[in-house]
């Protein structure tokens, strides 16, 4: 028989408690990381210890898992599953986007593909541009999965499963 939420579950102290380490758990890393690359340590003890707080952040999403209990912890999993949901790529695009999208994905791809072996013509590699290039094709690449729609991330994911076939529809 399914558990009843209890109503004050989003106002007791555990699941205050359990969100703050959640929250500092997903933070931490993101401010302490940098700012150990700041401070002018080795290379070796500054990857130990950025390890260090990464095994810390992990530890301390598990303990605040714990803490908040298993209904803290649906409350928090529905609330990212309705904002993720609200925010993803929907299913089915117009044709018109869908073509712009495939534009997006293939050109950073064939520019990635053919840039070493244009090296010499258009491109100078020793060029201030070439990681604003690389970034700015990545970004693209990434922004085109969105644009092309959830479908596409199923025709993906079936170029990695052995039994998957195509069918296509008589439109």
């Amino acid at each position: 028989m399914p558990r009843e939420k209890n109503s004050t579950t989003k106002s007791g102290w555990r699941f205050k408690l359990g969100s703050a380490m959640l929250l500092l758990s997903i933070v931490g890393p993101l401010v302490f990381i940098p700012l150990l690359a700041t401070l002018g340590l080795s290379g070796t003890l500054t990857a130990s210890l950025s390890g260090v707080v990464l095994v810390g952040a992990e530890l301390l999403m598990v303990a605040a898992v714990a803490v908040m209990g298993k209904d803290g912890y649906e409350i928090i999993k529905e609330y990212a599953s309705t904002l993720l949901n609200q925010y993803g790529p929907r299913d089915e695009v117009s044709k018109l986007r869908y073509s712009v999208g495939l534009i997006m994905f293939i050109v950073p791809v064939l520019f990635g593909w053919l840039s070493p072996y244009l090296h010499g013509y258009f491109f100078n590699y020793s060029s201030e541009w070439t990681m604003t290039l690389a970034i700015s094709g990545d970004l693209i690449f990434l922004t085109s999965l969105f644009v092309l729609g959830g479908n596409f991330w199923d025709k993906l994911r079936s170029l990695f499963i052995h039994d998957a076939k195509v069918r296509f529809s008589a439109a």
